[in-house]
């Protein structure tokens, strides 16, 4: 069997959050059933955040309304607080993804919280859960992605221990998947190696997801470094939007359809649909009013088919 290669897609929540404009529930819901159409089995819906911050992420109740379960699918929610998990808890979710960040700097202008407080924050939501029964099923499942992994806009570099200490305070709260994220696109391949492997050695029995935007066109050649350091899950966008808004200068994620095509010509699986997703993207770009960035929604795959 070829390797199969996990892509979580976050085009509706981290790609359409940066965006001028501002898409009705009723289309963002429609892109999440495109793209799982197109095969994503694991998507980020949905964001938990004050519309007066996101306005592009109003309505993720009305959103998640739209989104009958599915078999065989999981639509994730990102909450920066326990008042964005409540929330969440009230919909159909199968997943709440909690934000954090590495850096006093982002945290304080993302969620008005600092390094400690965003680690106690998660912890008094753990053990809510706990109280909750969650363990048992009655609570969507629960991971963090920790953003500017490979740098700060607001406090620059940060350093390897930096990440894994927080990894490592984290995995033992019990939270079992972990993504690290390259929230301004500042890393190369050589640092996702090694801070790969510090996180690993940080968090033996946590599963690692890796998410990168393509600020400075490495995204690509971060996610392969990633890949040979053993991550078998990797966030990514449709046609390549995204971006953060506390974030200056940050741009969209890895297009998911530019990684399909890498990986698959690689010999990898993904379970998706390369024809679908870039139909999407093309399709998300006419919506959003400016043509997708992403190197696939302008080229197409190869080889060439002769009715594409």
């Amino acid at each position: 069997m070829k390797p199969f290669i996990e892509i979580v897609e976050v085009g509706p929540r981290d790609g359409l959050q940066n965006e001028k404009v501002v898409l009705e529930p009723a289309v963002r819901a429609d892109l999440v059933r495109r793209l799982e159409t197109a095969g994503a089995r694991r998507i980020e819906a949905v964001s938990f955040v004050h519309p007066k911050y996101v306005p592009q992420m109003a309505g993720a109740e009305e959103v998640m309304a739209e989104l009958p379960p599915a078999q065989g699918r999981s639509r994730i929610g990102l909450v920066l607080n326990g008042k964005g998990y409540d929330r969440a808890l009230g919909t159909a979710l199968d997943e709440v993804n909690m934000a954090l960040s590495v850096t006093d700097g982002f945290g304080l202008k993302n969620q008005g919280l600092t390094v400690d407080q965003q680690v106690d924050m998660l912890a008094a939501v753990i053990a809510g859960r706990a109280n909750a029964g969650a363990e048992s099923g009655a609570a969507p499942k629960l991971s963090a992605t920790l953003s500017c992994v490979w740098g700060c806009p607001f406090d620059g570099e940060v350093g390897v221990e930096q990440v894994s200490d927080l990894v490592g305070r984290i995995a033992a709260l019990g939270v079992r998947e972990i993504a690290l994220a390259d929230t301004i696109g500042a890393g190369d391949p050589w640092a996702v190696t090694r801070k790969v492997e510090a996180a690993r050695k940080a968090a033996p029995d946590a599963a690692l997801r890796l998410h990168f935007h393509d600020t400075r066109n490495t995204g690509l050649a971060n996610a392969h470094a990633g890949i040979e350091a053993g991550v078998t899950v990797l966030d990514a966008s449709v046609g390549g939007i995204g971006g953060c808004p506390f974030a200056p200068g940050a741009t969209g994620n890895i297009a998911t359809e530019d990684l399909v095509y890498m990986l698959e010509r690689a010999g990898f699986e993904t379970g998706y649909d390369l024809d679908a997703l870039i139909g999407t993207a093309r399709w998300i770009g006419e919506k959003i009013g400016r043509p997708a960035p992403s190197a696939l929604s302008r080229a197409g795959g190869w080889p060439k088919r002769l009715n594409a």
